[in-house]
């Protein structure tokens, strides 16, 4: 009799298809800890793209609302409150083509542009 590695097959697996079941699930975990591997670098690596260390992550949040709905006034509510308005409602700055996809108007994020807004916007202030 012939033993090998398919004397002990797992439950449910056939010998002509063990070999696929043993490189999916190899690929299968491959994808998995890629995934979770992204995800937990994901936010640190955007905070800092967007200035985290200068900026706290409220500051961030505020600037997202003010680039976001083209209105310096805007302010981050947090933490946001479960039952109330939508972030939007009433909303009528934001210069955005709305429809079944919306498409902004405003130019992409670039590295640590948050930081400087803050400070233009403050030295602005400061002038005034």
């Amino acid at each position: 009799m012939n033993s090998g590695p398919h004397d002990e097959l797992p439950l449910g697996t056939t010998a002509a298809f063990f070999n696929m079941h043993k490189w999916l699930q190899r690929g299968l975990i491959v994808c998995l800890s890629a995934l979770v591997l992204e995800g937990a670098f994901t936010f640190p690596l955007l905070a800092i793209w967007y200035g985290w260390p200068q900026l706290s992550l409220q500051e961030i949040c505020t600037e997202f609302e003010r680039v976001r709905f083209s209105d310096e006034s805007r302010e981050c509510i947090y933490p946001y409150p479960l039952f109330g308005p939508s972030e939007g409602a009433g909303q009528k700055t934001a210069q955005d083509d709305w429809g079944i996809q919306p498409r902004p108007k405003y130019k992409a994020i670039e590295f640590r542009e948050f930081v400087t807004r803050k400070e233009e916007r403050l030295a602005r202030q400061a002038s005034e």
